[in-house]
């Protein structure tokens, strides 16, 4: 039995739904409202009328940069330089700790506006009564108790139940679904929703944080996701510090043997630090992130939150919303069933005689337009009068003359119809059904005298699918992306439109995914009729299973679900609150960008996956060079300034990998540390055979002095760090791919800039331009016989 009328939602937490009730049970007194002295009293009890929000202090924002593990490393290395009186060195490195603290706090900036957003749907004015008289307060003064009237255009300023009159309420900020929801007399409306249609005085039952728009602000306030980018940095990171540390030590014990003095061991101990930081790191995935969204935006996409476009490369579920996403948002005439005599011509031309464009009613615009399209709109009939849609009869009518005889038209609820017209509900309940099972809105229309009607037909409307719907969901699955439809509406109308684009038809009921949320979002494609709360969970039950997130929507019930995704989409239509929430946001119709930003993000992964090798092959065998160096020949193999300018050479300059050439992978990527971690041993282990070669040659058969030895090694450790690059950039041979402009021109600029100053003994004990040509025909050797064994090693670690 369909007794609803077709454009009901389903009903939100706390709603006294006005199908439920009797006409004539609808018309309660309107509420006397509060005395100023109870409104302040409530005012102490309740609070301001308004979301409380997360207050940080700017400089405590910027202070938390500087803790956490590279930071760390960082300042032990100023420390350890200002002791030592190398001034320059300690101001290099403190530009670099402050220059990664700066972009990670603006990163954090940019996304902390979805709170704000929240409180400013508040800052309203509201027409209350207190103390017997009309007033306008602001709406943060309102309390529980208090008489309010509003009007069309109106922001409900609280959640109301109406007292008298009737109203139309657009609820799409809240719920995402675009059709208005009919309230009249003991109906509850809610904060954060607009008056469309009508007039109505009711008393408030809700404020602030107590609200279902306030709730909704609480659960955006309190979704976090953790940040999988952070979680990689520190691993490495304790990787690296946990390898630095155990030769730290064994150098340490060295010394007592040896009976060397702290303050002597203290230079080693810079140049081991200095030689393990990560220090471009962090500055490096924010630049190829923050060259992601530009490239983005050229997609139309813009990037509120960069972390986003790196876990988008991982994201293997997608949980898009229906309305204005899938769908186009607008209602359209999807099927015509008339009953004889009558044809589909007449249903059309009679259903639009009872519609009026000026109610801007969804339903009455979708008719109304095929009518048109067809030339069937009876633009000569004159209407005598029109009753708009009424919740409590579930009917709108009109009386027109046409043709020279007044005629009665009326459509609404199909059982409503049927009666009027004096119809046997079995004539019509199979048809209803059928539609119904699609998923259609159904109206049914009868005609006649004003004494007598009788059953036009049946109209079906239909929010229908955009055109590159089916086409985005199938580029998402070749992906690897699965896709999940989660959505406010009905089960039948959701699982008709996710069949028709091909997400699938297992439908979950709300009860089952409160239940049993782990469970239920690996069995089902479709999760309908659920409310914010549900999408929150959702998503983090997807987490908890070890998937990364992706979640689209448009609404304020979108807010905090898109907050707690590892990847938040705002479709374009999305309000201001959804839009802040989100890491990513459309600025075209529709989820068609969504997979050029997945593609894009992959590419990048594989940027940022070239950079982890190259440096941790760098921070792993250098290391472990000077360590064995020292304990080996008693000697620094290289001096704290030649490693600040190494730093420089091969770490700094090395961040032009965020512009190379990748390739397209096909399916979802995480991060192997540990293979990483074991392919960067592996290669590195054979950098340091060469270092060691390369040590001994200068020392022992070329006989250069100490200063010369360290300048020897420091070209060839950024020779060989440079050539590192192109041997882990690609997993095939290294000449089968072309790498980018800019990394090929940094890394000649490097290795020229850095032999000049060796041969013209600039910073550095100066040595022959044949000892530097000499080094980087060994580079050459190292990157030829390296590539043989990188090959092997990634594809049998599964490296890329």
């Amino acid at each position: 039995m369909n007794d609803r009328h077709p454009d009901a939602e389903p009903s939100l937490p706390g709603v006294v739904s006005q199908s439920n009730k009797n006409a004539d049970s609808l018309h309660l007194a309107a509420p006397a409202g509060l005395s100023r002295d109870e409104a302040r009293r409530r005012l102490a009890q309740y609070g301001p009328n308004a979301i409380a929000g997360e207050r940080r202090h700017p400089v405590l924002t910027m202070l938390s940069k500087f803790w956490a593990p590279v930071p760390w490393m960082l300042e032990a290395t100023i420390v350890i330089e200002l002791v030592l009186d190398k001034l320059l060195e300690a101001g290099i490195i403190a530009a670099l700790l402050l220059f990664n603290a700066a972009v990670s706090a603006l990163q954090e900036h940019r996304a902390q506006g979805a709170l704000a957003l929240l409180r400013q749907r508040l800052t309203v004015l509201a027409r209350v009564q207190r103390d017997g008289q009309w007033q306008t307060i602001p709406a943060q003064e309102l309390v529980p108790g208090d008489c309010i009237h509003l009007r069309v255009g109106d922001v409900i300023p609280a959640d109301v139940r109406l007292a008298t009159g009737q109203v139309s309420v657009d609820q799409s900020a809240l719920t995402g679904e675009s059709l208005p929801v009919e309230a009249a007399a003991d109906a509850v409306i809610y904060a954060g929703t607009a008056i469309k249609r009508g007039e109505a005085t009711g008393e408030v039952t809700a404020t602030g944080a107590r609200t279902t728009f306030g709730r909704t602000a609480e659960l955006v306030r309190t979704a976090r996701t953790s940040s999988h980018l952070e979680h990689i940095i520190l691993q490495i990171v304790q990787y690296l510090v946990g390898l630095d540390g155990l030769l730290f030590l064994i150098v340490l014990g060295y010394a007592l043997l040896r009976h060397i003095s702290f303050v002597e061991i203290l230079p080693f101990a810079l140049v081991l630090l200095i030689a393990s930081v990560p220090v471009a790191l962090p500055a490096t995935f924010a630049l190829t992130t923050s060259l992601g969204a530009q490239e983005l935006a050229r997609h139309g996409i813009l990037a509120t939150r960069l972390s986003a476009i790196e876990e988008a490369a991982g994201m293997d579920v997608l949980c898009t919303d229906k309305t204005g996403t899938i769908t186009q948002n607008r209602l359209a005439v999807e099927s015509l069933k008339a009953y004889a005599p009558e044809t589909e011509e007449t249903l059309l031309r009679l259903a639009s005689l009872a519609c009026d464009e000026a109610t801007q009613d969804p339903l009455d615009l979708a008719i109304v337009q095929a009518a048109r399209e067809r030339h069937l709109f009876p633009s000569d009939a004159q209407r005598l009068s029109f009753v708009p849609f009424d919740p409590g009869t579930k009917r709108a009518e009109a009386i027109a003359r046409v043709n020279g005889q007044v005629l009665r038209v009326v459509k609404g609820a199909p059982q409503i119809i049927a009666d009027l017209a004096g119809t046997d509900w079995s004539r019509l309940a199979g048809d209803v059904a059928a539609l119904s099972a699609h998923g259609f809105r159904i109206l049914a229309v009868a005609a006649g005298s004003e004494q007598a009607l009788h059953l036009t037909g049946l109209i079906a409307l239909h929010d229908a699918p955009r055109p590159d719907s089916r086409k985005l969901v199938q580029d998402l699955y070749d992906l690897g992306v699965r896709v999940l439809m989660v959505t406010g509406d009905r089960e039948e109308t959701a699982r008709t439109i996710a069949d028709d684009v091909g997400i699938g038809t297992r439908t979950c009921a709300p009860e089952e995914l409160r239940a049993s949320p782990q469970t239920a979002v690996e069995a089902y494609d479709v999760f309908a009729g659920v409310y914010p709360e549900d999408k929150i969970h959702l998503v983090q039950a997807l987490q908890r299973n070890g998937h990364i997130t992706g979640m689209t929507g448009d609404g304020v019930n979108d807010a905090p679900a898109l907050k707690q995704a590892e990847v938040g989409i705002a479709v374009a239509s999305a309000t201001d609150v959804a839009k802040a929430a989100s890491s990513l946001v459309l600025t075209a119709p529709g989820l068609s960008n969504i997979v050029a930003a997945v593609e894009l993000s992959r590419r990048i992964y594989q940027r940022m996956l070239t950079y982890i090798l190259n440096m941790s092959i760098k921070k792993i065998g250098l290391p472990l060079f000077l360590s064995l160096s020292l304990l080996l020949t008693g000697v620094f193999a290289t001096n704290p300034r030649l490693m600040v300018l190494m730093l420089f050479a091969n770490d700094v300059v090395t961040m032009s990998i965020t512009t190379d050439q990748v390739s397209l992978l096909r399916t979802p990527q995480r991060w192997p540390i540990r293979s990483l971690i074991l392919a960067a041993f592996s290669l590195a282990s054979i950098a340091l055979l060469l270092d060691f070669g390369v040590f001994w040659a200068g020392s022992t058969l070329i006989r250069l002095s100490l200063p010369q030895v360290q300048t020897f090694v420091f070209v060839w450790l950024v020779v060989s760090g440079q050539l590192t690059v192109y041997l882990v950039r690609e997993p095939r041979a290294f000449w089968r791919s072309r790498p980018s402009r800019w990394l090929l021109l940094s890394s000649i600029a490097a290795i020229i800039l850095v032999s000049l100053l060796a041969i013209q003994g600039w910073l550095m004990a100066a040595i022959s331009p044949l000892l530097v040509a000499a080094l980087l025909g060994v580079g050459l050797v190292y990157l030829l016989g390296a590539d043989i064994v990188k090959v092997r090693l990634f594809h049998a670690l599964r490296v890329r």
